[in-house]
């Protein structure tokens, strides 16, 4: 732990138990107290790769669930388009999904006139 950041791990430690000062205790004493730390903290995060703690995880996820069912009932959710940013993607740093060029049609007959002037058949 020390060597993956020794910073994080001294706050924990001063926060949790009040150690100030790591080295002057046994190494197998601070490896018990590093062990013992909540699984939000600093170093556990750290070391799971885990950005922000789970229960900020879980409530952007309902957070995105809700603006994408309210979405669905607008006309842009009808139609595709204008989709809300996801919460959990940003907090993950999931790269999304570059925005694609999509036309809705109202008929076979505007599609085929669409496809007709992009092929340059008309």
């Amino acid at each position: 732990m020390i060597k993956l950041d020794e910073d994080a791990l001294i706050c924990d430690l001063a926060e949790t138990y009040r150690i100030y000062d790591y080295r002057q205790l046994p190494p197998i004493r601070v490896a018990v107290f590093a062990f013992g730390l909540r699984d939000d903290s600093r170093m556990k995060m750290k070391e799971s790769g885990q950005l922000v703690p789970i229960d900020t995880l879980l409530l952007a996820g309902i957070s995105d669930k809700l603006s994408t069912l309210v979405w669905f009932q607008t006309a842009d959710g009808q139609k595709g388009k204008n989709r809300p940013t996801m919460l959990t993607n940003l907090l993950t740093s999931h790269k999304t999904e570059p925005s694609k060029d999509t036309a809705v049609f109202d008929s076979g007959e505007d599609f085929i006139r669409a496809r007709n002037r992009l092929i340059g058949g008309e």
